[in-house]
């Protein structure tokens, strides 16, 4: 028996998608504060502490305390519950928050669970869990910078994830190891073995633009990769606008703005 709402969805868009939710009557979503898009009449809004599932406790101290921790991650101690109070379907929306694409994840064929990274998760179906998933090896605990602390998407409904630019999935076979970058790991499977490996080498460490750490993933399981994680994205706006590229007086320094794409 199925202890999750079930909840019928759409996704629309290509670059800048949006997920449409469909909710029966007394059905509810939950979703992060500020992914709201919009809604139709007769939705009711609900702030609560944490996730609102059965896991989190259901006294106010075992609330508060699962709440908390998401915290860790980065997040508020608050979500938004989305209800329909009344007697047809009602839909609401919930919009990325840049460039890419939403996974929509069945954790019913998941076997239950989900790790994604920490600022992936959107929104799902009440009942699902959102918590914190630490990880244990002390190597990933020391050096594990974006992968450290991730977030666990538990129960048997539907969940919703976002990634940055292009996403594919990748199967690993039982022993099969990839090797990536932590910023573009958005999701795996609890069959996946995930450690932080450190990049050997002076000129790596000296000369290496793409970071000192990378996460290794063995199979058995499913991955879910981004190639476009928000913090590279947000690195590359960042030194366009405080970087003085001196181009006056250069010969190339007009020619560098028009193949940049700026015609100024």
């Amino acid at each position: 028996m199925l202890t999750n709402h079930e909840i019928d969805y759409r996704i629309h868009g290509e670059e800048m998608q949006y997920v449409e939710v469909e909710l029966d009557p007394q059905e509810t979503a939950i979703a992060e504060s500020g992914s709201f898009m919009m809604m139709d009449d007769g939705i009711q809004m609900q702030t609560i502490f944490g996730d609102g599932s059965q896991q989190q406790g259901g006294g106010f101290l075992g609330k508060l305390m699962g709440a908390g921790k998401r915290l860790l991650t980065g997040e508020s101690l608050f979500m938004t519950a989305f209800t329909n109070v009344m007697h047809g379907k009602r839909s609401v929306s919930f919009a990325s928050p840049y460039p890419g694409k939403i996974i929509p994840l069945d954790l019913l064929q998941l076997n239950g669970k989900v790790i994604c990274q920490k600022d992936a998760f959107l929104c799902a179906a009440k009942g699902v869990s959102v918590g914190i998933d630490f990880q244990r090896r002390l190597g990933t605990g020391i050096f594990g910078g974006e992968g450290f602390i991730m977030q666990k998407l538990e129960g048997d409904g539907m969940a919703f994830v976002h990634a940055g630019g292009h996403v594919f999935e990748r199967v690993l076979a039982p022993g099969q190891m990839i090797k990536i970058d932590t910023g573009c790991l958005v999701a795996l499977t609890q069959t996946v073995d995930y450690d932080i490996q450190f990049v050997g080498g002076i000129k790596n460490t000296i000369f290496g633009g793409e970071g000192l750490f990378f996460a290794t993933l063995r199979g058995p399981g499913k991955v879910w990769i981004q190639t476009l994680p928000v913090s590279r994205l947000a690195s590359r706006i960042l030194s366009y606008g405080t970087t003085n590229r001196k181009e006056e007086g250069s010969i190339l320094g007009g020619l560098g703005n028009l193949l940049d794409g700026d015609g100024r």
